[in-house]
């Protein structure tokens, strides 16, 4: 969490609040954030006076388009952006200020501190780490057949595993793995080179799927998502396996089990899924 529907949710609402502001001042009250530049003050520097472009999204990772250079976000596990008046108290877990010339300022909140931001110039950013090595995205037209096919069945691991792995697919984290796993018919401990094209195209298949309804849905609100309006996801209602530990299967009532495969916790149906 949060995943690409939560993250592009982010992206969508930031569009309408941040795009026209220039970067008058910025504040770092834990440095572990800033990844690159390695120097806190030259992250300050290199920012301030640029205006913020446009919000772009890749895999997991926000992309903020400035005059110059483009700022990666990585909210990991419960990173948020939130708009404020300037002077607006910040809370023990705001680590990250960008004041805008104004009068507003988005406060970059994250209680585990796990968040990461990197700062490159535009024409060299999808070249350099954490975005070199992200595999294609659901629903776009470089997540092909024959590429899933390739990718899929020259390995051994565990579909899950594989599904995970953001150099295969782009965005995906535990709960839309587990929901497209679901809704395919695929057990996550299946080895996803014993997997035939039939099953992989139905796979592929409920993953657009389970994004393309998840971003309707504004994401998932699973423990503290909100989006930065703090509003909640709803996709959480639609969830067939996910978070329903004991509860029966919407398809054929079995208790959903939960279990630990590719050191992740997942939720089956150990009926309708082989």
């Amino acid at each position: 969490m949060p995943e690409l529907p939560e993250v592009e949710t982010i992206r969508r609402t930031l569009q309408q609040l941040v795009v026209g502001k220039t970067i008058s001042a910025i504040e770092v009250m834990w440095p572990r954030i800033i990844q690159h530049p390695d120097d806190v003050e030259q992250f300050r520097l290199q920012l301030i006076g640029q205006r913020i472009q446009s919000i772009g999204r890749r895999g997991k990772f926000l992309l903020f388009h400035l005059t110059e250079d483009t700022l990666v976000s990585h909210l990991r596990m419960e990173g948020n952006y939130k708009v404020v008046e300037t002077g607006t108290e910040k809370g023990p877990h705001t680590h990250v200020v960008l004041q805008f010339s104004d009068g507003t300022s988005l406060y970059y909140t994250d209680v585990r501190k796990f968040g990461t931001m990197h700062v490159f110039p535009h024409e060299v950013v999808h070249d350099q780490l954490p975005l070199r090595k992200l595999g294609p995205e659901p629903l776009t037209k470089e997540l092909t057949l024959e590429y899933f096919l390739e990718r899929v069945q020259a390995t051994t691991r565990s579909i899950k595993a594989v599904l995970l792995d953001q150099t295969v697919v782009a965005g995906l984290g535990n709960i839309y793995v587990d929901e497209a796993l679901f809704r395919s018919g695929i057990h996550p401990e299946t080895k996803a080179n014993s997997l035939d094209e039939e099953r992989i195209t139905k796979l592929l298949n409920a993953i657009d799927q389970t994004i393309s309804e998840a971003v309707e849905k504004g994401g998932s609100t699973v423990r503290t998502y909100v989006n930065s309006e703090g509003k909640m996801g709803m996709f959480q209602l639609s969830h067939n396996v996910y978070g329903r530990q004991g509860e029966p299967c919407k398809v054929c009532g079995s208790p959903i089990e939960r279990l630990v495969v590719a050191g992740r916790g997942t939720h089956i149906c150990p009926n309708c899924q082989e």
